[in-house]
């Protein structure tokens, strides 16, 4: 039986179809695959390089400064928002947007001169950043200090979400220290087994140890935990594993101190302190200070927020802001005062923080 006209264009427009979809099925399994087996967690306890020229050891009775910043991969001007809050962006604007706001962040860290500066999601040769090294470029701000780089997670190519994609990330934490580094370790914290796994990535610590006069170390802890969990469980265990930590150091007669984007407010309550709800956004929980251990003490730093939400653009008196960075420190450490330097969130969504101490003899 012969087709009509009709008959035949409707069966090729059909057969077109069906070769699209089966295509795309083609292509989705394909990717889906690449995912799965591109995935890795990082080993635990990996050794990290130490680099840099500085000298000397840490001494009981001076003080020194601390100052720690989840710098964003460089994509956080005040107009900035992300998409997992919300927003719209998964990238930074432009490659142009990532070096000012690195160079900015850089040349506040070169006013504050810390004795050590403890970096958290430094890319480099990440889509969302546009490549942009932004280890380097806050190495050569801080010259002639030591330097220990962990990576925290090294993504496969995310094509997600569709209008933006993630592509692939390569971030870390990076601690700088005007004194000398015997020895750096990256900690694999653990994250959850769901398909969350893609979005969060790997997780970790490090601790890199710093000589005492006394014949002690300080052990210092740069970490970025876990924001999108769906699961309150990881968030419990990834600070037992860090306190545990540091309780083992301390046992041993060391000092402690952990730094940096714990992703949980600080303060219990900074929609009361802040004036802004933030009832609406679950992953703002209080930071459990029941799991704190004897020895271990919480130093919220005071004075301004140090995170703002990613919804929208920033807008003071409007956005939820509240305090998610700050310190863990041993009771052999005393600290001076715990503040956060409001930069009214002009390159990051956080606002670096700033711990002053002195180690006890």
């Amino acid at each position: 039986m012969l087709l009509s006209g009709g008959a035949r264009d409707m069966k090729r427009v059909l057969l077109s179809l069906a070769w699209l979809i089966t295509a795309a099925v083609v292509l989705f399994t394909a990717y889906a695959g690449y995912v799965l087996l591109s995935y890795r967690r990082i080993p635990d306890n990996q050794m990290l390089g130490v680099s840099g020229s500085a000298a000397g050891t840490l001494e009981t009775g001076a003080a020194y400064a601390l100052v720690s910043w989840n710098v964003g991969f460089g994509a956080y001007s005040s107009d900035y928002s992300f998409f997992m809050d919300g927003g719209e962006h998964a990238r930074a604007l432009s490659k142009d947007a990532v070096l000012e706001n690195t160079a900015a962040a850089a040349r506040r860290l070169q006013a504050l001169d810390p004795d050590f500066a403890l970096l958290q999601e430094a890319d480099w040769d990440s889509d969302r950043s546009y490549h942009v090294d932004q280890r380097a470029l806050f190495k050569s701000a801080l010259p002639n200090r030591a330097s220990a780089y962990a990576v925290n997670y090294d993504s496969p190519y995310l094509f997600y979400p569709l209008h933006e994609p993630i592509g692939r990330s390569r971030s870390g934490v990076l601690t700088l220290s005007r004194w000398r580094i015997d020895g750096a370790v990256r900690r694999s914290l653990p994250v959850e087994e769901g398909f969350s796994k893609f979005l969060d990535l790997d997780r970790c610590y490090s601790v890199s140890r710093v000589p005492v006069g006394n014949g002690r170390e300080l052990c210092l802890y740069n970490l970025h935990l876990s924001a999108y969990t769906t699961d309150g469980l990881i968030a419990a265990a990834q600070l037992r594993m860090l306190l545990d930590d540091m309780a083992e150091e301390i046992q041993n007669g060391n000092y402690a101190i952990a730094a940096g984007d714990f992703n949980k407010d600080l303060l219990g309550d900074s929609s009361k302190i802040f004036g802004v709800s933030g009832a609406q956004y679950t992953w703002a929980q209080p930071f459990p200070v029941e799991l704190l251990p004897e020895g271990i003490a919480l130093h919220a730093p005071q004075g301004a927020p140090s995170c703002r939400n990613t919804d929208a653009a920033y807008a003071p008196g409007g956005t939820f802001v509240l305090t998610i960075d700050g310190f863990l420190a041993s009771e052999n450490v005393e600290a001076l005062s715990a503040e956060v330097l409001d930069e009214g969130f002009s390159h990051s969504d956080h606002n670096p923080v700033r711990l002053s101490f002195r180690l006890l003899p």
